[in-house]
């Protein structure tokens, strides 16, 4: 079995990768098997990459890499005996630090088992703002790693591309830095899974596909180049990463599709605003999704200044309908969060007279 573990800042494009990578392998005759961690008592990405039909154990306890190391010895040993996948994918949390978990997986002396080299993914168009807003859990994650895909090259500015990377290959010279988009198929794609996979790319990559998915180095000393100053880090991530999060869920009464996006995108405009008048240039996550009679509407946002992005995925199987959110912003008090998330959300339920239940679902929060 490989192991894979693909790490990057909230909303960097992981998600996106593990689905592309898992349909991929499947496709070719693999077994893929796939574990998410979400901060939070609420999943969203493990259900929607369950809809895809892959195979997936969702932990959402706290952070992978300081408060779940049995249980993802349990789950792994678990994986491989009822399972036997090809590929296991792990994706942390966005406010975890990949190593610390790819250390984890290293003790655990599994048999039969080769571990590929340790991914950070960044978000090209937002890499400014990370350096800004979040630079030394951004660089923290980045010095980590063994590779560096450079994602969401598509929305990046060609004249910006060579600067971020230089700049991120600066930031740890001894990772290979790739660039990549990981809804396109592509010589930049091909590049990343070769990167990962050596010979057992071939296998994913000779066959034509549809390109469109519908959907610590020990020891290092790192230092603030503004102060000169050393730069320590607590090694629970979710304290060091400056971020604050909110999970919740509603059970909701039936809806059409069209009216799951009308509600859906006027939802996330709303908190997106409220956000922003509490932290005017925020980078993070905010990512729901709401189920209708037939489909899942999902909706993701990044960062302050760019445009939401939406989903539309069939439902599947499901006797109640949900809404799921998942916040987690820098720079915002949790209670003025969780008001705005709360608010909007029923707010915009009334607005339409569909019936809700809120099942609220505490997280531990950063300062």
């Amino acid at each position: 079995m490989k192991i894979l573990v693909i790490g990057g800042f909230l909303g960097s494009g992981k998600t996106t990768t593990v689905l592309r990578l898992g349909r991929d392998f499947s496709n070719a005759g693999k077994k893929v098997a796939i574990i998410v961690n979400e901060i939070g008592e609420v999943g969203i990405d493990g259900d929607v990459i369950s809809k895809y039909g892959l195979q997936t154990t969702e932990l959402t306890s706290g952070c992978i890499c300081c408060s779940l190391k049995v249980n993802m010895k349990t789950t792994i040993s678990l994986l491989m005996k009822d399972y036997k996948p090809d590929i296991l994918l792990i994706e942390p949390t966005g406010i975890a630090f990949p190593q610390i978990i790819r250390n984890e997986i290293n003790l655990m002396d599994l048999k039969d088992v080769s571990i590929q080299p340790l991914v950070t993914l960044i978000d090209g168009s937002r890499f400014k703002q990370l350096m800004k807003e979040v630079k030394h859990f951004a660089m923290r994650q980045i010095i980590d790693a063994e590779v560096l895909g450079i994602n969401k090259l598509d929305l990046v500015e060609k004249i910006r591309i060579p600067i971020i990377e230089a700049s991120v290959q600066q930031l740890n010279p001894k990772a290979r830095v790739v660039l990549l988009s990981a809804t396109y198929e592509d010589e930049h794609w091909h590049e990343f899974v070769k990167l990962l996979f050596g010979e057992g790319a071939e296998e994913i990559l000779s066959e034509k596909r549809d390109t469109e998915l519908k959907t610590t180095i020990p020891g290092i000393q790192m230092v603030d180049r503004a102060t000169g100053e050393p730069v320590e880090y607590d090694m629970n991530s979710i304290n060091a990463s400056g971020v604050t999060s909110y999970a919740t869920e509603y059970n909701i009464g039936d809806v059409s599709t069209d009216n799951a996006r009308s509600v859906v995108r006027n939802l996330i405009e709303t908190i997106k605003a409220e956000v922003t008048k509490s932290s005017p240039e925020f980078v993070g996550h905010i990512k729901l999704f709401m189920e209708s009679e037939t489909d899942t509407v999902k909706a993701n946002l990044t960062a302050f200044d760019k445009d939401v992005t939406y989903e539309l995925i069939p439902l599947g199987n499901a006797h109640s309908r949900k809404l799921k959110i998942l916040s987690a912003v820098s720079n915002i008090k949790r209670d003025r969060l969780i008001s705005i998330v709360n608010d909007a959300v029923e707010d915009n339920l009334r607005a339409v007279n569909i019936s809700f239940a809120h099942n609220s679902h505490a997280h531990q929060e950063t300062s």
